[in-house]
Protein backbone atom coordinates (compact mmCIF):
# COMPACT_ATOMS: atom_id res chain seq x y z
CA UNK A 1 0.00 0.00 0.00
CA UNK A 2 1.24 3.27 -0.82
CA UNK A 3 1.89 6.29 1.26
CA UNK A 4 -1.75 7.48 1.88
CA UNK A 5 -1.16 11.59 1.13
CA UNK A 6 -3.09 12.51 -1.64
CA UNK A 7 -4.75 15.92 -3.52
CA UNK A 8 -8.25 15.02 -4.77
CA UNK A 9 -9.27 17.46 -7.22
CA UNK A 10 -13.40 17.89 -7.85
CA UNK A 11 -13.68 19.07 -11.62
CA UNK A 12 -17.02 19.81 -11.46
CA UNK A 13 -16.51 22.01 -8.45
CA UNK A 14 -13.98 23.97 -10.91
CA UNK A 15 -16.62 24.24 -13.41
CA UNK A 16 -19.29 25.57 -10.62
CA UNK A 17 -16.69 27.96 -10.00
CA UNK A 18 -15.76 29.52 -13.50
CA UNK A 19 -19.46 29.84 -14.17
CA UNK A 20 -20.15 31.93 -11.00
CA UNK A 21 -17.47 34.62 -12.17
CA UNK A 22 -19.55 34.32 -15.50
CA UNK A 23 -22.61 35.30 -13.37
CA UNK A 24 -21.33 37.79 -11.49
CA UNK A 25 -19.10 39.29 -14.45
CA UNK A 26 -21.40 39.23 -17.83
CA UNK A 27 -18.47 39.52 -19.45
CA UNK A 28 -15.92 37.21 -20.62
CA UNK A 29 -13.77 35.36 -18.18
CA UNK A 30 -10.52 34.16 -18.51
CA UNK A 31 -9.26 31.00 -16.70
CA UNK A 32 -6.05 31.73 -15.10
CA UNK A 33 -4.35 28.48 -14.66
CA UNK A 34 -0.55 29.50 -13.72
CA UNK A 35 1.42 27.74 -11.63
CA UNK A 36 0.06 24.74 -12.99
CA UNK A 37 -3.60 25.93 -12.22
CA UNK A 38 -2.27 26.58 -8.42
CA UNK A 39 -1.29 23.16 -7.90
CA UNK A 40 -4.64 21.45 -9.24
CA UNK A 41 -3.23 20.81 -12.98
CA UNK A 42 -3.42 22.77 -15.52
CA UNK A 43 -3.54 20.46 -18.12
CA UNK A 44 -6.42 18.72 -16.36
CA UNK A 45 -8.11 21.94 -15.03
CA UNK A 46 -8.05 23.63 -18.58
CA UNK A 47 -9.71 20.55 -20.14
CA UNK A 48 -12.18 20.44 -17.86
CA UNK A 49 -12.84 23.44 -18.55
CA UNK A 50 -12.85 23.48 -21.92
CA UNK A 51 -16.78 23.84 -23.58
CA UNK A 52 -17.05 27.18 -20.61
CA UNK A 53 -13.54 29.06 -20.86
CA UNK A 54 -13.83 32.18 -22.79
CA UNK A 55 -9.33 31.85 -22.72
CA UNK A 56 -7.10 31.04 -20.15
CA UNK A 57 -3.93 32.89 -18.48
CA UNK A 58 -0.83 31.34 -17.76
CA UNK A 59 2.91 32.84 -16.43
CA UNK A 60 5.13 31.99 -19.27
CA UNK A 61 5.22 31.02 -22.43
CA UNK A 62 6.41 27.31 -21.22
CA UNK A 63 3.04 27.16 -19.63
CA UNK A 64 0.91 27.83 -22.74
CA UNK A 65 2.70 25.63 -24.76
CA UNK A 66 1.75 22.94 -22.56
CA UNK A 67 -2.13 23.97 -22.72
CA UNK A 68 -1.24 24.20 -26.50
CA UNK A 69 0.46 20.48 -27.11
CA UNK A 70 -2.20 19.03 -24.76
CA UNK A 71 -5.22 20.07 -27.23
CA UNK A 72 -6.30 23.74 -25.48
CA UNK A 73 -7.30 25.76 -28.63
CA UNK A 74 -8.46 28.52 -26.55
CA UNK A 75 -7.15 32.19 -26.37
CA UNK A 76 -4.04 32.22 -24.00
CA UNK A 77 -2.74 34.76 -22.18
CA UNK A 78 0.88 35.16 -20.95
CA UNK A 79 0.61 37.26 -18.56
CA UNK A 80 4.39 38.59 -17.60
CA UNK A 81 4.70 38.70 -21.68
CA UNK A 82 8.48 37.03 -23.38
CA UNK A 83 11.71 37.22 -21.94
CA UNK A 84 13.44 37.50 -25.47
CA UNK A 85 13.07 37.97 -29.39
CA UNK A 86 12.70 34.31 -29.96
CA UNK A 87 9.69 34.03 -28.38
CA UNK A 88 7.52 36.26 -30.14
CA UNK A 89 7.84 33.82 -33.04
CA UNK A 90 6.32 31.12 -30.83
CA UNK A 91 3.78 33.76 -29.54
CA UNK A 92 3.23 33.56 -33.60
CA UNK A 93 3.53 30.06 -34.46
CA UNK A 94 0.79 28.86 -31.59
CA UNK A 95 -1.25 32.25 -31.70
CA UNK A 96 -1.03 33.54 -28.11
CA UNK A 97 -1.64 36.74 -26.54
CA UNK A 98 1.32 38.28 -24.94
CA UNK A 99 0.80 41.02 -22.17
CA UNK A 100 3.08 43.84 -22.96
CA UNK A 101 4.31 45.78 -20.10
CA UNK A 102 7.95 47.48 -20.17
CA UNK A 103 9.40 49.30 -23.07
CA UNK A 104 11.67 46.25 -23.54
CA UNK A 105 9.28 43.94 -24.55
CA UNK A 106 7.48 47.04 -27.11
CA UNK A 107 11.33 47.64 -28.56
CA UNK A 108 11.16 43.59 -29.34
CA UNK A 109 8.18 43.79 -30.97
CA UNK A 110 8.74 46.62 -33.28
CA UNK A 111 11.46 44.75 -34.11
CA UNK A 112 10.41 41.57 -34.71
CA UNK A 113 9.53 40.43 -38.36
CA UNK A 114 5.79 39.34 -37.58
CA UNK A 115 4.30 37.69 -40.57
CA UNK A 116 1.12 36.13 -38.89
CA UNK A 117 -1.78 38.68 -36.44
CA UNK A 118 -1.25 38.65 -32.69
CA UNK A 119 -3.37 40.09 -29.93
CA UNK A 120 -1.51 42.41 -27.15
CA UNK A 121 -2.57 43.63 -23.77
CA UNK A 122 -1.28 46.55 -23.03
CA UNK A 123 -0.46 46.44 -19.43
CA UNK A 124 -0.95 49.79 -17.02
CA UNK A 125 0.51 50.11 -13.51
CA UNK A 126 -1.98 52.02 -12.40
CA UNK A 127 -0.98 51.69 -8.68
CA UNK A 128 0.18 48.26 -8.10
CA UNK A 129 4.01 49.37 -8.36
CA UNK A 130 4.82 46.21 -10.27
CA UNK A 131 5.33 46.03 -13.88
CA UNK A 132 3.07 47.88 -16.21
CA UNK A 133 3.37 51.42 -18.13
CA UNK A 134 3.08 54.64 -16.29
CA UNK A 135 -0.60 56.41 -16.64
CA UNK A 136 1.39 59.70 -18.46
CA UNK A 137 2.83 57.22 -20.96
CA UNK A 138 0.34 55.06 -21.65
CA UNK A 139 -1.44 56.47 -24.37
CA UNK A 140 2.01 56.78 -26.22
CA UNK A 141 2.86 53.33 -25.75
CA UNK A 142 -0.75 52.32 -27.05
CA UNK A 143 -0.22 54.49 -30.71
CA UNK A 144 3.35 52.97 -30.71
CA UNK A 145 1.52 49.47 -30.34
CA UNK A 146 -0.96 50.12 -32.61
CA UNK A 147 1.51 50.90 -35.15
CA UNK A 148 2.74 48.01 -35.53
CA UNK A 149 0.66 46.30 -38.40
CA UNK A 150 0.32 42.75 -37.17
CA UNK A 151 -0.91 43.41 -33.70
CA UNK A 152 -4.60 42.96 -34.76
CA UNK A 153 -6.24 44.64 -31.35
CA UNK A 154 -5.07 45.81 -27.95
CA UNK A 155 -6.64 44.76 -24.92
CA UNK A 156 -6.83 47.70 -22.39
CA UNK A 157 -5.18 46.06 -18.82
CA UNK A 158 -3.94 46.79 -14.96
CA UNK A 159 -3.97 44.78 -11.85
CA UNK A 160 -5.24 45.88 -8.94
CA UNK A 161 -3.24 45.62 -5.68
CA UNK A 162 -6.06 46.17 -2.89
CA UNK A 163 -9.26 44.21 -4.30
CA UNK A 164 -9.30 41.57 -0.96
CA UNK A 165 -9.04 44.89 1.43
CA UNK A 166 -12.54 46.51 0.27
CA UNK A 167 -12.34 48.75 3.26
CA UNK A 168 -9.79 50.95 1.96
CA UNK A 169 -9.78 53.62 -1.38
CA UNK A 170 -6.66 52.24 -2.87
CA UNK A 171 -8.90 50.27 -5.47
CA UNK A 172 -11.19 53.14 -6.25
CA UNK A 173 -8.39 55.11 -6.82
CA UNK A 174 -6.64 52.76 -9.40
CA UNK A 175 -9.97 52.52 -11.64
CA UNK A 176 -9.88 56.16 -11.71
CA UNK A 177 -6.53 56.31 -12.68
CA UNK A 178 -7.19 53.70 -15.35
CA UNK A 179 -10.41 54.96 -16.47
CA UNK A 180 -8.60 58.72 -17.04
CA UNK A 181 -5.68 57.22 -18.79
CA UNK A 182 -7.68 54.80 -21.26
CA UNK A 183 -10.40 57.25 -21.97
CA UNK A 184 -11.10 57.63 -25.48
CA UNK A 185 -8.95 54.66 -26.27
CA UNK A 186 -10.24 52.19 -28.21
CA UNK A 187 -10.41 48.59 -27.22
CA UNK A 188 -11.52 46.17 -24.73
CA UNK A 189 -10.40 46.34 -21.01
CA UNK A 190 -9.25 43.48 -18.73
CA UNK A 191 -9.16 44.94 -14.88
CA UNK A 192 -10.28 42.61 -12.07
CA UNK A 193 -8.88 39.53 -10.53
CA UNK A 194 -10.77 37.49 -8.33
CA UNK A 195 -11.77 40.20 -5.05
CA UNK A 196 -12.02 42.57 -7.70
CA UNK A 197 -14.51 40.31 -9.37
CA UNK A 198 -16.51 39.79 -6.13
CA UNK A 199 -16.28 43.31 -4.42
CA UNK A 200 -15.64 46.08 -7.16
CA UNK A 201 -18.30 45.63 -10.02
CA UNK A 202 -17.42 49.08 -11.11
CA UNK A 203 -13.84 46.60 -12.15
CA UNK A 204 -15.80 44.80 -14.03
CA UNK A 205 -14.88 44.46 -18.07
CA UNK A 206 -14.97 42.83 -21.00
CA UNK A 207 -12.27 40.12 -19.69
CA UNK A 208 -12.00 39.19 -16.55
CA UNK A 209 -9.12 37.41 -14.71
CA UNK A 210 -10.32 35.07 -11.83
CA UNK A 211 -7.65 33.05 -10.47
CA UNK A 212 -7.66 32.22 -6.53
CA UNK A 213 -11.85 31.76 -6.53
CA UNK A 214 -11.77 29.18 -9.50
CA UNK A 215 -10.45 27.02 -7.11
CA UNK A 216 -13.03 26.98 -4.53
CA UNK A 217 -11.09 29.59 -2.30
CA UNK A 218 -11.84 33.50 -1.25
CA UNK A 219 -9.55 36.04 -1.84
CA UNK A 220 -10.22 37.73 0.94
CA UNK A 221 -8.20 37.56 4.44
CA UNK A 222 -11.16 37.77 6.34
CA UNK A 223 -14.66 35.73 5.96
CA UNK A 224 -17.07 36.95 3.21
CA UNK A 225 -19.70 36.23 1.85
CA UNK A 226 -18.54 34.62 -1.39
CA UNK A 227 -17.23 31.47 0.56
CA UNK A 228 -20.97 30.28 0.91
CA UNK A 229 -20.90 30.40 -2.94
CA UNK A 230 -17.40 29.13 -3.66
CA UNK A 231 -16.72 25.30 -3.65
CA UNK A 232 -13.49 23.74 -2.90
CA UNK A 233 -12.13 22.29 -5.49
CA UNK A 234 -8.95 20.61 -3.88
CA UNK A 235 -9.12 18.10 -1.06
CA UNK A 236 -6.46 17.14 0.73
CA UNK A 237 -6.39 13.44 2.16
CA UNK A 238 -3.82 11.37 4.29
CA UNK A 239 -4.46 8.75 6.89
CA UNK A 240 -3.62 7.99 10.68
CA UNK A 241 -0.49 5.70 10.50
CA UNK A 242 -0.31 5.38 14.43
CA UNK A 243 -2.00 6.20 17.49
CA UNK A 244 -0.07 5.87 21.08
CA UNK A 245 -0.95 7.01 24.45
CA UNK A 246 1.41 9.70 26.36
CA UNK A 247 0.96 10.65 29.56
CA UNK A 248 0.56 14.53 31.88
CA UNK A 249 3.90 16.03 31.22
CA UNK A 250 5.28 13.95 28.20
CA UNK A 251 6.63 16.86 25.13
CA UNK A 252 5.67 16.42 21.32
CA UNK A 253 8.02 16.95 17.92
CA UNK A 254 10.83 18.93 17.72
CA UNK A 255 11.51 21.50 20.15
CA UNK A 256 9.32 19.76 22.48
CA UNK A 257 6.94 23.06 21.78
CA UNK A 258 3.63 21.23 22.90
CA UNK A 259 3.72 19.64 26.24
CA UNK A 260 0.50 17.41 27.57
CA UNK A 261 -1.93 18.79 29.99
CA UNK A 262 -3.81 15.68 30.39
CA UNK A 263 -2.97 11.94 29.64
CA UNK A 264 -3.32 11.93 25.66
CA UNK A 265 -4.30 9.95 22.82
CA UNK A 266 -2.13 10.94 19.83
CA UNK A 267 -2.87 9.78 16.33
CA UNK A 268 0.41 10.38 13.59
CA UNK A 269 -0.64 11.54 10.31
CA UNK A 270 1.50 10.81 7.07
CA UNK A 271 1.94 14.51 5.49
CA UNK A 272 4.53 17.08 5.94
CA UNK A 273 6.03 20.52 4.72
CA UNK A 274 8.01 17.78 2.33
CA UNK A 275 4.17 17.34 0.80
CA UNK A 276 3.53 21.18 1.25
CA UNK A 277 1.38 21.09 4.40
CA UNK A 278 2.86 24.39 5.98
CA UNK A 279 5.76 24.16 8.55
CA UNK A 280 4.42 27.15 10.96
CA UNK A 281 1.30 25.58 11.88
CA UNK A 282 0.40 26.82 15.05
CA UNK A 283 -0.78 24.28 17.90
CA UNK A 284 -4.66 23.60 17.65
CA UNK A 285 -4.26 23.66 13.50
CA UNK A 286 -7.57 22.04 13.08
CA UNK A 287 -7.94 18.75 10.77
CA UNK A 288 -10.76 16.62 10.27
CA UNK A 289 -11.58 13.08 11.18
CA UNK A 290 -14.57 11.11 11.35
CA UNK A 291 -16.76 14.29 11.34
CA UNK A 292 -14.88 15.94 13.66
CA UNK A 293 -12.28 18.87 14.24
CA UNK A 294 -9.15 17.67 16.30
CA UNK A 295 -6.42 19.86 16.85
CA UNK A 296 -2.35 19.39 15.72
CA UNK A 297 -0.15 19.54 18.68
CA UNK A 298 3.63 19.79 17.79
CA UNK A 299 6.00 20.86 15.06
CA UNK A 300 5.13 20.02 11.42
CA UNK A 301 8.19 17.50 10.18
CA UNK A 302 8.41 16.77 6.98
CA UNK A 303 6.48 13.83 7.02
CA UNK A 304 4.24 13.79 9.43
CA UNK A 305 2.11 15.51 11.48
CA UNK A 306 1.07 14.90 15.07
CA UNK A 307 -3.09 15.28 16.00
CA UNK A 308 -4.77 15.20 19.34
CA UNK A 309 -7.64 11.86 19.40
CA UNK A 310 -8.38 12.23 22.86
CA UNK A 311 -12.11 13.52 22.10
CA UNK A 312 -12.42 11.35 19.48
CA UNK A 313 -14.63 7.89 19.98
CA UNK A 314 -12.59 5.33 18.53
CA UNK A 315 -9.91 6.25 16.18
CA UNK A 316 -8.22 3.81 14.70
CA UNK A 317 -5.22 3.35 12.37
CA UNK A 318 -6.10 3.82 8.94
CA UNK A 319 -8.81 6.47 9.80
CA UNK A 320 -8.84 8.83 6.83
CA UNK A 321 -8.07 12.90 7.54
CA UNK A 322 -8.54 16.03 5.56
CA UNK A 323 -5.67 18.53 5.81
CA UNK A 324 -8.23 21.48 3.97
CA UNK A 325 -11.21 20.73 1.60
CA UNK A 326 -14.84 21.07 1.59
CA UNK A 327 -15.26 20.55 5.37
CA UNK A 328 -12.51 22.63 6.18
CA UNK A 329 -11.82 25.81 4.48
CA UNK A 330 -8.09 25.70 3.47
CA UNK A 331 -8.31 29.88 3.97
CA UNK A 332 -8.55 28.86 7.65
CA UNK A 333 -5.26 26.56 7.51
CA UNK A 334 -3.73 29.56 6.04
CA UNK A 335 -4.48 32.22 8.85
CA UNK A 336 -3.28 29.16 11.37
CA UNK A 337 0.00 29.10 9.97
CA UNK A 338 0.22 33.00 9.08
CA UNK A 339 0.04 32.60 5.46
CA UNK A 340 -2.30 32.87 2.26
CA UNK A 341 -4.06 29.98 0.60
CA UNK A 342 -2.23 30.75 -2.99
CA UNK A 343 0.75 29.89 -0.82
CA UNK A 344 -0.56 26.32 0.68
CA UNK A 345 -1.90 25.57 -2.89
CA UNK A 346 1.45 26.68 -4.92
CA UNK A 347 3.58 24.76 -2.46
CA UNK A 348 1.99 21.16 -2.63
CA UNK A 349 4.25 18.76 -3.42
CA UNK A 350 5.18 15.24 -3.88
CA UNK A 351 1.81 14.30 -3.35
CA UNK A 352 -0.72 12.29 -6.06
CA UNK A 353 -3.14 13.93 -7.26
CA UNK A 354 -6.55 12.47 -8.51
CA UNK A 355 -9.65 14.04 -10.83
CA UNK A 356 -12.98 13.51 -10.38
CA UNK A 357 -16.06 14.69 -11.97
CA UNK A 358 -18.38 13.85 -9.09
CA UNK A 359 -17.80 15.29 -5.84
CA UNK A 360 -16.59 13.09 -3.13
CA UNK A 361 -17.49 12.37 -0.05
CA UNK A 362 -14.06 12.57 2.10
CA UNK A 363 -12.39 9.16 2.78
CA UNK A 364 -14.91 7.18 1.24
CA UNK A 365 -14.37 6.81 -2.71
CA UNK A 366 -11.34 5.91 -4.61
CA UNK A 367 -10.27 8.18 -7.59
CA UNK A 368 -11.21 8.25 -10.80
CA UNK A 369 -8.02 9.12 -12.61
CA UNK A 370 -4.84 9.80 -10.87
CA UNK A 371 -1.39 11.36 -12.26
CA UNK A 372 1.79 12.03 -10.39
Amino acid sequence: MSRPAKAIIKLDALRANYQLAKDLTQGQVVAVVKADAYSHGAIQCAQALSRQADAFAVACIEEALELRKNGINHPIVILEGFFEPAEVDQIQYYQLDSVIHCHEQLAILERSRLTHPIRAWLKMDSGMGRVGFMPHEYRQVWQRLNAIEKVKDIVLMTHLACADEVGIRHTVEQLEVFEKATLGLPGERSIANSAGIVAFPRAHSQWNRPGLMLYGVSPFPNSHAIEQRLKPVMELRSRIISIKDIAVGSSVGYGSNWVASRATRLGIVAIGYGDGYPRHAKNNTPVWINGQRVPLVGRVSMDMITVDLTDLDNPCVGDGVVLWGEPLPIEEIARCADTIPHQLLCNLNRVPVAYSSVAHIQGTEDPVSESA
